[in-house]
C-alpha cells in the first residue's frame, strides 16, 4: 500500500476545490490511472485527449511533468500527438505525468549516413530511422560510442517526422557488435522466479496507436517465446538470463523492485531483441544483468516506470504450468 504524500495530499485537495469536498474521490489503483490517447486541445490548465472511453479531459496542477524529448511546458503538447497520462491517485481528473510523442529504437544499427541511423529491431518489425540531435549526441555517444552498422543501439526519444529523434540513451551498448557477442555460458534450470530488467516497446511502433491494439493492452513482450506455434520472425538467442519458455497469453508476474508495484500482464507479444543484450539498469542500484520482459507503455507507467528511463529492476514469477 503506498503512502500518501505531501503532492498526494496538495492533489486531493485540489480534487476536493473542483468536485466539493463530498464528491473528491477515493484513491485509485495504479492500473486505472493510467491513459493513452491523442492530444485534441492543450491549454496552460487543460489537457483533452480522444481515447477509447471518447474524450477526456485532464486538469494540471502545480505538480505535474511534461515530457516530449524533455520536460516541456503544458502548451508545448500539440493537437495530434500520442500522449500517455498518469493521473493522481485521486482518480482521472488530474494529470500527475504526461509524455507526448514518446518513442524508442532498440535494435541493431544496420546503416549510418551523418547523424542519422537505420536501426533494425529485429523479428519481423519495420526498420526505423533514428536522428541524432546535435544538443543529445554528445549524452548518446557517452554510452554509444560506436554508431556502427553491427552494434546494439537503445535509445529514447520522441516521433518526429517518421523518425524516433533519441534524446537519451536507454541503455549502455556493449563494446563488441552483435554478431562478435560472447558465447554465453549454459544456465542453470530455470526457476520460477526471474530477476533482470524490465523495459517498454510501443507496439504500434510510430503509427496511430489506434492501429495495434496491443498499443492499448497492459500487457509484456517476451524474449523466450516457445517456438512451437510462434512465428519464426521471433529470433531469440541465448538469454543471460535463464528463462522458461513462454506461450502467447502466458500471465506471469511482474514486481517493480524499486516501487513494489506488481501486476499480472498476459504475454501479447515476441521481445527477441531483448535476449541480444545483457545491460543494467541503474535504477534503484540493481544489480541483475539481462532483460525478462518489455512492456507496453500502459503497463510499464502502471508499474511505477518513467518512459524517460527506459527501464526498471523486476522481479518475475511464473506460475507453474506456464514454465
Amino acid at each position: 500500500m503506498s503512502v500518501m504524500t505531501d503532492s498526494g495530499r496538495d492533489r486531493r485537495r485540489f480534487t476536493a476545490a473542483v468536485l466539493g469536498p463530498e464528491t473528491a474521490p477515493e484513491p485509485t489503483p495504479v492500473g486505472d490511472r493510467v491513459v493513452r490517447g491523442v492530444v485534441v486541445g492543450a491549454t496552460t490548465h487543460m489537457l483533452c485527449l480522444a481515447t477509447p472511453r471518447g474524450e477526456e479531459r485532464f486538469l494540471y496542477d502545480r505538480a505535474t511533468v511534461f515530457w516530449r524529448g524533455g520536460e516541456v511546458r503544458p502548451d508545448d503538447l500539440r493537437d495530434g500527438d500520442d500522449a500517455v497520462v498518469l493521473c493522481s491517485q485521486d482518480g482521472r481528473l488530474v494529470a500527475e505525468r504526461v509524455w507526448a510523442q514518446a518513442a524508442r529504437a532498440t535494435g541493431v544499427i544496420v546503416g549510418r549516413e551523418g547523424e542519422t541511423l537505420e536501426i533494425d529491431p529485429g523479428h519481423g518489425r519495420p526498420r526505423t530511422t533514428v536522428v541524432l540531435p546535435y544538443r543529445t549526441s554528445g549524452r548518446i555517444a557517452v554510452r554509444h560510442p560506436r554508431l556502427e552498422p553491427g552494434y546494439v543501439f537503445d535509445a529514447v526519444g520522441v516521433w518526429r517526422e517518421g523518425a524516433v529523434w533519441a534524446a537519451r540513451p536507454a541503455t549502455t551498448q556493449p563494446p563488441y557488435p552483435l554478431s562478435a557477442t560472447p558465447p554465453r555460458p549454459p544456465t542453470p534450470r530455470h526457476s520460477t522466479t526471474l530477476s533482470g530488467i524490465a523495459t517498454w516497446y510501443d507496439p504500434a511502433w510510430g503509427r496511430s496507436s489506434h492501429l495495434d491494439p496491443r498499443a492499448r493492452v497492459d500487457g509484456l513482450a517476451y524474449p523466450a517465446l516457445d517456438p512451437v506455434g510462434h512465428d519464426a520472425d521471433c529470433d531469440r538467442r541465448t538469454s543471460c538470463v535463464p528463462l522458461p519458455l513462454l506461450s502467447a497469453g502466458a500471465t506471469p508476474n511482474l514486481r517493480n523492485d524499486c516501487t513494489r508495484d506488481t501486476a499480472v500482464l498476459p504475454v501479447v507479444d515476441c521481445a527477441a531483441a531483448d535476449s541480444w543484450l545483457c545491460d543494467l539498469c541503474p535504477a534503484c542500484g540493481g544489480q541483475g544483468a539481462g532483460r525478462i520482459a518489455s512492456l507496453t507503455m500502459t503497463a510499464f507507467v502502471a508499474l511505477g516506470g518513467l518512459l524517460e528511463d527506459g527501464c526498471f529492476n523486476a522481479t518475475m514469477t511464473v506460475h507453474n504450468g506456464e514454465g
